[in-house]
């Protein structure tokens, strides 16, 4: 009867709390999903819903539609506002703060009288390889092809109808934040995938954009760029107000009222450094999927341009670099299912976690060779940029003497599933010196403790943390950004040290010499490999389907 008294008294309290307003909410569009995320005071998740959606080509070109963006909205909000009426009995007439953050990069292009121009162009598109290759060049600043400004001159270089147009253009969570605030601003570190941003200023850097103008197929333009941009705003700067329409617009009920100041609208690497207490300099996160990158938050500018980084800011405006990889699990999930076969045709099936367990836990046990005796694996399901590779093809291969066993099998797997993204750390941290104090690993591949730790520390020889809370993702990362507002008398890294993540749990492997000196020796053997892979490349024709 206590547990019932407890749970209800439970109940209770967070219903005050809704009622008073003590809560954020954060909403962020993701490539597979719309998550809403509803947390009180104390920064624990007391309502949520999501809503799956997928991009779909639209003249040769990754997109969304903008009915898609709007239904997904309402449809994650929905879901977030009925959970809290079923499980507290209150309706969501009004939140503490709202904050929005999406996939970043990406190009929303408008008109004077706010229409869009051209279908959203994702991410995903890689039709503007000639945009990087010149503006990288002009600049000495690495501009991927995913950036905003690369689709904005992408358009130029190809003439299209629409670019005299243009009157703002904007990403993801900046249109949705317009919509709903009437305000044309944006994240810094949202922005910061736009378009470079000055560390020192958290404005965009004028000497580029002076640069970008003198272009003569821009200086042709009727507009200039500073003019079509959002305006950049560090973590914890009121972003707006929601509107009346705004409101009508995120819950057509009308039970949501109007007034409520938002958070500036932020890019999901942003968001992941949040939930991951990693906005400080000299600490960073890894995130580790289908595909995987680390990211560091610099002391300084990079000396030189490097296209295997990517140059972004936390959502304070210091600078951050990224390290990239495509390809992550999905070869290691291929022998991991393969050995899930064998387990069953001996009459001997096991569970997943029982066999990812078993199997890791082989690649760090005391009789592997610390090198991974002589095996070599290339993961590379699809192209990998930061490998020069155009195209991939999964391989094993291994001399005639090498010490072919389970341990230095897995170990290998292990081994090669973070390599690709050392090459881009490897660039930062060794090549500029860039100074690591940790990093937070988040990802399912941590969910065996100790293995994927030990076994990235060596590949970065840094210490890597890994954090319950880790799991709660850009969503939850979006509230506490929102919920920053009341607290921007105190720097962003501070407050999470100090608030949010005071009595988080985590747990720390630092990197083993031995580990360290094994991780290097096969990471050249790799690297001397990869003509391996471009033969394979040439050799072995893509399926068709």
């Amino acid at each position: 009867m206590a547990a019932t008294d407890n749970a209800a008294e439970q109940v209770a309290h967070i219903a005050e709390k809704i009622r008073a307003g003590k809560t954020t909410l954060g909403i962020e569009f993701g490539s597979t999903r719309i998550k809403a995320v509803l947390i009180d005071d104390n920064f624990q998740t007391i309502a949520s819903g999501d809503y799956s959606w997928a991009s779909h080509l639209e003249d040769g070109l990754w997109s969304y539609t903008t009915e898609e963006i709007w239904g997904g909205l309402q449809s994650a909000y929905a879901s977030m506002a009925n959970d809290v009426e079923t499980a507290y009995g209150e309706k969501l007439t009004h939140v503490g703060h709202i904050g929005f953050s999406a996939m970043m990069h990406g190009y929303l292009a408008f008109d004077e009288a706010g229409e869009l121009l051209v279908p959203f162009r994702t991410w995903q598109n890689t039709n503007t390889s000639e945009a990087h290759k010149k503006l990288s060049e002009l600049f000495q600043y690495n501009i991927p092809e995913r950036w905003s400004i690369a689709h904005l001159y992408q358009a130029v270089l190809n003439k299209e109808e629409h670019v005299s147009k243009v009157a703002y253009f904007t990403t993801l969570a900046g249109y949705v934040h317009w919509k709903l605030t009437g305000e044309k601003v944006l994240g810094v570190g949202d922005a910061s995938g736009m378009f470079p941003i000055d560390p020192t200023t958290h404005a965009y850097e004028t000497e580029f954009i002076e640069k970008f103008n003198a272009l003569p197929e821009v200086a042709a333009q009727p507009w200039k760029l500073a003019d079509l941009l959002p305006k950049p705003l560090v973590a914890g700067t009121p972003a707006g107000t929601l509107t009346a329409e705004g409101a009508k617009l995120l819950d057509p009920t009308g039970t949501l009222q109007p007034g409520v100041v938002l958070a500036p609208p932020e890019g999901d690497a942003g968001t992941g450094m949040v939930a991951t207490n990693s906005v400080r300099v000299r600490t960073g996160n890894v995130s580790a999927g289908t595909s995987i990158f680390a990211m560091v938050v610099l002391e300084h500018k990079l000396a030189r341009l490097h296209p295997e980084v990517d140059l972004v800011t936390t959502p304070a405006g210091d600078l951050a670099g990224m390290s990239h990889a495509n390809n992550f699990t999905s070869d290691l999930n291929a022998w991991v299912g393969l050995f899930g076969q064998f387990a069953a045709a001996i009459g001997q099936p096991v569970d997943a976690g029982t066999l990812y367990g078993t199997l890791f836990r082989a690649a760090i046990a005391d009789d592997v060779d610390a090198d991974c005796g002589g095996l070599l694996n290339y993961p590379f399901r699809s192209g990998e940029f930061l490998a020069g590779l155009p195209e991939g093809r999964p391989l094993f291969a291994r001399s005639p003497e090498a010490r072919m066993s389970l341990g230095n099998f897995m170990r290998t797997q292990l081994f090669s599933a973070f390599s690709p993204v050392k090459i881009g750390m490897d660039v930062m941290t060794k090549d500029e010196g860039v100074a690591v104090d940790s990093l937070v690993g988040h990802g399912g591949i941590f969910t065996t403790p100790k293995v994927a730790q030990k076994i990235l520390a060596a590949a970065f020889d840094t210490p890597i943390k890994v954090m319950a809370t880790a799991a709660e993702g850009g969503a939850w990362g979006m509230a506490v950004l929102a919920d920053y507002l009341w607290h921007a008398d105190q720097p962003l890294a501070d407050y999470l040290d100090t608030r949010v993540f005071a009595d988080a749990a985590s747990t720390t492997e630092a990197p083993d010499a031995n580990d360290v000196a094994g991780f290097e020796a096969f990471f050249d053997r790799f690297r001397k490999g990869l003509p391996i892979e471009h033969a394979a490349i040439e050799s072995i024709p893509l399926e068709t389907k």
